[in-house]
């Protein structure tokens, strides 16, 4: 199983609650409020960890609660902010909204930190409510609630180069015979069920070294999905230059180099703008000596300048490196991804439907009205004259009257069910 992909859901901490209390001391009759405020709910961060290199962490568990702020005290004492809630991610994950297909970041490198969600802020205390019309204020806030929301997470690797061909082309012998990696390597398609990462040196001291990427083999239609390939497309995005192994057994090697190309394209128009070293490989069988002169003359003919190799002889590999050390040297530098906003959910705080339910009565949907819903103390009197206010302001009460609610029906928010009066 290749665990590139992940779908998590995470939850910022709710804000806590703001309090009600009032003053009570020897010799004083009447002491003033002095509710405090809430502490703020946790953020949650996803944090680039290097010791990770896959998304397996994701595999048994999909969702992440940051912890609630704390409730506030009596003597103005605010509650306790929450810890954030960090999620450890390897190099290369892409974060997206995968209702919107937005992308929401992309982290590569260690210790880079995105927050996807902020915690709650904690409700205000009742003597924030103090005034001098209203000095016994009977009134707080509730925290806030925290976001919710889904995210995808897509781990593309972090190379210099992408080995990219057909299944059967030497993808995976060309980069065991140039690096200390050990992937699989039969004589079947798609041995290759996950990319393999492995680092060649060009000098003797290691100074110059490549990065390689061995990308499974493309088939048509694997910008479709076909086979493995849209999973293993995504990770060329990151390379930014390529080296195209042409099989030399195959019945068309020029075909497959047109065949290759298309996928890329079809994928990703950019992918096909990436500087190419095109090889053709098994230069050591008989066979492929003897065409070779014909498989160089078609792609010289169309404009591509080939060479061939052999990775079991050596034959060629040397040459073929340093070619694409040279065209990563020339290639555009990578991105920077210095500044990554935090992530906001796109929706307009005050929007809100009203529609009629079975039984009749009248649901109110809409972020905000939600969430002050949420933060009100029903038990208090005051508290639900101000939430009265704030239907005024939002609209909500205008648009019931036009809905045609009468007093004594049902009208619910969220998870609270209210009775209209006039």
């Amino acid at each position: 199983m290749v665990f590139d992909q992940a779908r998590i859901t995470v939850k910022s901490g709710d804000g806590g609650d703001g309090a009600v209390h009032f003053r009570r001391e020897k010799f004083v009759a009447r002491g003033g409020p002095d509710g405090g405020d809430g502490g703020r709910g946790g953020d949650v961060i996803l944090v680039v960890d290097p010791k990770l290199n896959t998304l397996l962490t994701f595999a048994n568990r999909r969702k992440f609660s940051a912890e609630p702020g704390g409730r506030g005290g009596k003597n103005d004492m605010r509650g306790a902010s929450a810890e954030p809630l960090l999620i450890h991610v390897p190099a290369g994950t892409v974060v997206r909204d995968p209702q919107s297909d937005l992308v929401l970041g992309d982290l590569t490198e260690a210790g880079q930190t995105l927050v996807v969600a902020r915690g709650g802020r904690g409700g205000r205390g009742n003597a924030r409510f103090a005034s001098s019309r209203n000095q016994v204020p009977h009134v707080a806030e509730k925290g806030a609630p925290g976001d919710e929301l889904l995210l995808q997470l897509e781990l593309k690797l972090i190379a210099d180069v992408g080995i990219v061909g057909v299944p059967n082309a030497g993808k995976s012998t060309f980069l065991a015979s140039v690096t200390a990696a050990k992937p699989k390597i039969a004589s079947y398609p798609f041995t290759t069920l996950q990319p393999n990462l492995g680092v060649a040196q060009l000098d003797s001291l290691g100074a110059q070294t490549l990065v390689l990427a061995d990308i499974p083999g493309l088939i048509e239609g694997a910008h479709k999905g076909v086979g493995l390939g849209y999973d293993f497309l995504r990770h060329v995005q990151r390379t930014r230059v390529l080296i195209h192994l042409l099989d030399g057994q195959s019945t068309n090697p020029v075909a497959d180099y047109g065949q290759i190309n298309a996928e890329l394209t079809l994928f990703d128009e950019d992918l096909s703008k990436k500087p190419q070293v095109v090889a053709v490989t098994k230069l050591d069988l008989p066979d492929v000596q003897a065409r070779w002169p014909e498989i160089e003359a078609d792609l010289k003919a169309r404009g591509v300048k080939v060479v061939a190799i052999s990775a079991a002889t050596g034959q060629g590999v040397r040459e073929l490196l340093f070619a694409a050390s040279q065209r990563l040297a020339d290639a555009p530098p990578p991105p920077t991804f210095d500044d990554i906003p935090v992530y906001r959910p796109a929706f307009d705080l005050n929007d809100f439907t009203i529609t009629r339910e079975e039984d009749g009565a009248y649901r109110v949907s809409g972020k905000k009205i939600e969430r002050a819903a949420r933060m009100t103390y029903w038990e208090f009197e005051e508290a639900v004259e101000r939430f009265q206010k704030i239907l005024e302001v939002l609209g909500v009460r205008r648009g019931l009257e036009e809905a045609g609610i009468r007093a004594g029906d049902t009208v619910r928010i969220g998870e609270y069910e209210l009775e209209w009066s006039d």
